[in-house]
């Protein structure tokens, strides 16, 4: 009696998760893939600014599933002397998290497949773990191969970054 449980309930479950994926796989998503930044810029009080230099590097992924990994960084970082991660002098490390940021979470996307917010669980800035983010604060405009991401920080400034999609 207990195996023919355990058999309707794994049955049960495999029809349900097929149906998911099914109606997973219809909804319409604008930002899925692999995007790569061309431009960034941060604008506070009017004053414009290149935050990963002028020829900024780095990528956006937005799974299927609605997961998302982002690493953006300045090229022209130094390399450290020390050879070693945790040995870096102090204006090493400062070069660094002001020229990088690497973050992940949860993405949400709207009936018309438009990104309607995001999740952060981790995060090179520990300050932002946690922080859930909607088109408030942060929107991803989709036009073909290019998306602009706006970002208004709290605190006034607006970060403006153009992506591609990867090829």
């Amino acid at each position: 009696m207990i195996e023919r449980r355990s058999m309707l309930v794994a049955g049960t479950a495999a029809i349900v998760l097929s149906i998911a994926t099914q109606v997973a796989a219809q909804t319409p998503n604008k930002v899925s893939g692999t995007w790569q930044m061309i431009a960034a810029t941060v604008e506070v009080n009017g004053t414009t600014s290149l935050p990963y230099g002028p020829e900024p590097q780095g990528k956006l992924v937005f799974t299927s599933d609605l997961h998302f990994v982002e690493f953006l960084h300045d090229p022209r970082i130094s390399r450290f002397k020390s050879n070693q991660r945790g040995k870096g002098t102090d204006e090493e490390n400062r070069a660094v998290m002001a020229g990088t940021l690497a973050l992940y979470g949860r993405y949400t996307v709207d009936a018309d497949g438009n990104f309607s917010g995001n999740t952060v669980e981790g995060s090179s800035f520990p300050n932002w773990v946690g922080d859930v983010r909607t088109t408030k604060e942060l929107t991803m405009e989709v036009d073909g191969n290019r998306m602009i991401e706006n970002f208004q920080r709290p605190g006034g400034a607006k970060v403006t970054i153009i992506w591609e999609r990867a090829r």
